[in-house]
């Protein structure tokens, strides 16, 4: 994977129909994008990523939320997972050295252990309060983002409440990118 943009734009289905939410975010200009539709089965979702890689510009990358199957078959860039998704060792088995894999942590502990495991990127947060997650783990905020950063040798992507007017803030502690979602759709 090519370095981390600074911006790592989401588009969460929960905010309407991620084929038009991704166009409008490529249209702004993101140029990495998850696409995470929580609530799709394995069909639909493979049928989304096939359509948003064709109309993604030659430039982006697009990331699948939670499903490296669904990113192996469809051909996307890579796959994000969670605490309780397919473990990262079984990931990398299935997607190869080619394809990048991000894991999302919410402690140092966590993000100590994943630096450790076959990861491109680790996503750290929540780091401010955010409703995007029904039930979103304890807020880490931007002291203990900062040591997570310093801590760990991946890029950090700081998740989490993020808006325009503590980005700044968020990538001063040391994350390399920063994910967004509400702020953005």
């Amino acid at each position: 994977m090519k370095p981390l943009p600074r911006l790592y734009a989401i588009a969460d289905a929960s905010f309407g129909d991620p084929i038009r939410l991704a166009e409008s975010l490529f249209n702004g200009g993101a140029r990495l994008l998850q696409v995470r539709n929580k609530k799709a089965g394995a069909r639909e979702l493979l049928q989304q990523v096939e359509r948003l890689l064709s109309i993604a510009p030659s430039d982006a990358e697009i990331i699948v939320n939670d499903r490296a199957d669904v990113a192996l078959i469809a051909g996307a860039a890579g796959v994000h997972l969670g605490q309780a998704d397919l473990p990262p060792t079984e990931a990398r088995r299935i997607l190869g050295d080619r394809r990048v894999i991000g894991f999302s942590t919410h402690n140092l502990e966590q993000a100590l252990e994943a630096d450790k495991l076959p990861l491109d990127s680790l996503a750290v947060g929540p780091i401010f309060p955010t409703v995007t997650k029904e039930n979103p783990d304890p807020v880490i905020g931007v002291e203990r983002l900062a040591q997570s950063c310093g801590a760990i040798r991946k890029p950090v992507v700081a998740i989490g409440g993020i808006k325009l007017e503590n980005a700044a803030e968020v990538l001063r502690a040391g994350a390399a990118s920063i994910a967004v979602i509400r702020d953005l759709l």
